[in-house]
């Protein structure tokens, strides 16, 4: 049986701390505030983060860069045969697009998931990976799992005031 390493980005809403505990590698996003560059849970926290948009702040979001998500499948393949990735949706972000690119060079061992999930959602396709992988499917047939159930998903969103 192949060992098969799970990558995901922060999106997933799973901390460093969970990743950890599941064995998954976490990338964390970075986005832009007032000029200065940040990494999602690594570099600022939800409280500050929330503290500078209270404040009027300038914020944008970027896609990680090819060498650091290189450079973690580059970590995981040195202890696993092949890499299920799974980034944020294709439909929000280019890092999906930018992730299938790279894939391309590693003669598949890495699969990149698009599965057009994001928050919760991702987080489950991951746990969904972490699943597969114990039962044996190659990450080829993981990806596919993944891909045809992209839309057996859904988000409810609550405010507390309208």
């Amino acid at each position: 049986m192949s060992k098969i390493a799970v990558v995901t980005d922060t999106n997933s809403g799973i901390t460093r701390e969970e990743a950890k505990k599941l064995g998954v590698y976490l990338l964390p996003m970075p986005f832009i505030v007032d000029g200065t560059e940040y990494f999602e849970g690594v570099t600022c926290t939800y409280e500050h983060f929330f503290e500078m948009l209270e404040a009027g702040a300038e914020v944008s979001t970027s896609q990680p860069s090819p060498e650091s998500l290189t450079a973690m499948w580059e970590e995981a393949l040195a202890t696993h045969d092949s890499v299920v990735h799974i980034p944020m949706s294709s439909a929000l972000s280019g890092s999906c697009d930018t992730a299938k690119a790279l894939a391309a060079e590693y003669n598949g061992r890495v699969c990149v998931v698009d599965n057009k999930r994001i928050s919760i959602t991702q987080r489950e396709s991951v746990l969904d990976a972490l699943t597969l992988a114990e039962k044996g499917l190659t990450a080829a047939e993981i990806c596919v799992q993944l891909e045809s159930t992209a839309y057996n998903a859904s988000i409810y969103l609550a405010v507390n005031t309208l």
